[in-house]
């Protein structure tokens, strides 16, 4: 049986939900988000106790698949309940002599030692702020923030040896020593 799943998603005062046709909706002080959610699993929305709860059938608690679309389910929920309240952002560093980034209307600019800039479309719903060689990536939706985050990254991946390239602010890049000569 999922833990996660039995769990009820708590949902803090200034947030509406309504659940419609196997359809979640979730709006509150910085956006709305909503999501088709699995056939498998029913989801409801108790509004004196203000959560939100994930339940599955009684002859579907051996079935190991569908008690993976539970706890998947009870966690987007979570996750959409954090983004309309709080948001998301990841930070990403970007090191390199010359290198830099410039956000110019709906695209971000990155100069990272190619012959020509690489020009990137913001997503719609997604805030991008630069600051020297640091750019923010702030949104609502969890899974656009960090996908947008990790196409930046892909676009000149850190290489161990000088550390050059865009990387997550945290992350933390192993260094290789390199050629030794002589001897």
């Amino acid at each position: 049986m999922s833990r996660i799943g039995k769990k009820p998603v708590e949902v803090p005062a200034g947030v509406n939900v309504s659940v419609a046709d196997g359809t979640v909706t979730i709006e509150g002080p910085l956006g709305k988000l909503s999501m088709r959610h699995r056939e498998e699993v029913d989801v409801a929305w108790d509004t004196e106790s203000r959560t939100v709860v994930a339940t599955i059938g009684e002859a579907d608690m051996g079935v190991r698949q569908v008690r993976a679309y539970w706890g998947l389910t009870r966690s987007l929920l979570q996750n959409m309940v954090t983004g309309v309240t709080q948001g998301y952002a990841k930070v990403m560093e970007i090191q390199g002599v010359g290198y830099t980034a410039q956000v110019q209307g709906a695209q971000l600019k990155l100069i990272v030692g190619f012959a020509d800039p690489v020009m990137m479309d913001i997503p719609a719903g997604l805030d991008v702020k630069v600051d020297r060689h640091r750019v923010t990536i702030k949104g609502v939706d969890k899974q656009l923030v960090g996908q947008f985050a990790a196409d930046m990254r892909s676009r000149r991946k850190p290489e161990p040896y000088k550390g050059k390239g865009i990387k997550y602010a945290d992350e933390v890049i192993r260094r290789k020593q390199g050629k030794q000569f002589g001897a």
